[in-house]
């Protein structure tokens, strides 16, 4: 590769080098910033082993000449520090990209983080909100209280009847302006921007469309053009806390788990979605997902439901 055995990586080449990596994920894979932070984390923890455990600077040849076993030692020597296997299994994902990048380039090679198992990442299966209930979390009327303003409960509703009808992100919904608004009384489509700036169109049914249309006749702020859609006491843009705290005072009155928050809507929109027979395809698209793989464990969620329905209503169960 046209190295000298001395010629080392020093820390502004080094810098350089991941650099133009985060740069090359973030232009050509358009990923996530937090996912980028995790990589550029990972890889200093990475550089940081190396040179601990290796006795001496990380060094472009040192990088080449990297083995199985010690890429082995990291994710060991992580699994000690106690991280987790979603933690690990990521850590090895960001350091096969990063030397595979330099192997593109001619320095350095990636055989090493590939001939490498990646550890099993436990899934724990998503926990959808029953029809009904996910449809009262809709209702303005739930969410009235004589301690807050009736505009306020009707702006809850709104939000998380967003979520469990289109299936979007909270992040997704908050991020909505008011020219994005669907229109009342018919069926819209909704362009929304996702993780890695994907876009992707979500219909939304009249009814949506209406309940927005009723929280926005009575909120006291002007909501038009490029402000937000969703706005806080003081009319600034909803914060997700406010959603999430929202759904934590209606879970006793409703009778749920804690594991029922703005999220597990969306979790819910896609196993009813499933349940109903929709296609997985068309629901990845929906959800924004960028594997089907992904879309998949839904399945999963619909197999136990069913496994559970056959052990209470089969004479034999």
């Amino acid at each position: 590769m046209g190295l000298s055995g001395n010629e080392a990586m020093t820390a502004k080449e080094a810098a350089e080098a991941v650099r133009g990596w985060l740069d090359h994920l973030r232009g050509e894979r358009r990923l996530a910033a937090a996912t980028l932070e995790a990589y550029e984390r990972d890889l200093r923890q990475f550089f940081s082993f190396i040179a601990e455990h290796g006795g001496g600077p990380v060094t472009l040849k040192g990088l080449a000449e990297l083995r199985p076993a010690d890429i082995r030692a990291f994710l060991a020597h992580r699994r000690n520090e106690g991280a987790g296997g979603r933690s690990v299994a990521r850590g090895l994902a960001g350091l096969r990209s990063f030397l595979r990048h330099l192997e593109r380039q001619g320095r350095g090679s990636s055989a090493a983080a590939y001939a490498v198992r990646p550890p099993r990442k436990p899934h724990g299966l998503p926990k959808p909100i029953a029809p009904a209930k996910a449809l009262a979390l809709a209702e303005a009327q739930t969410h009235a209280s004589a301690s807050r303003p009736d505009w306020i409960a009707w702006r809850d509703a709104a939000v998380l009847a967003l979520l469990y009808g289109c299936g979007l992100r909270i992040s997704e919904a908050l991020a909505l302006n008011a020219d994005q608004a669907p229109a009342p009384g018919r069926t819209d489509m909704l362009r929304i921007r996702g993780k890695g700036g994907k876009e992707r169109l979500v219909p939304v049914l009249p009814q949506l469309g209406e309940a927005i249309a009723r929280y926005r006749a009575v909120c006291p702020y002007r909501i038009s053009g490029a402000r937000p859609l969703f706005v806080g006491a003081r009319g600034a843009r909803l914060s997700a806390r406010v959603v999430q705290l929202a759904m934590e005072r209606l879970r006793g009155a409703l009778g749920l788990s804690e594991s029922a928050t703005p999220h597990a809507l969306r979790h819910s929109f896609a196993t009813h979605l499933l349940s109903g027979g929709g296609d997985l395809r068309t629901i990845q698209e929906l959800l924004g997902h960028a594997s089907l793989s992904t879309t998949q464990i839904y399945t999963e969620v619909d197999e136990i439901r069913l496994a559970e329905i056959y052990a209470k209503a089969h004479p034999r169960a």
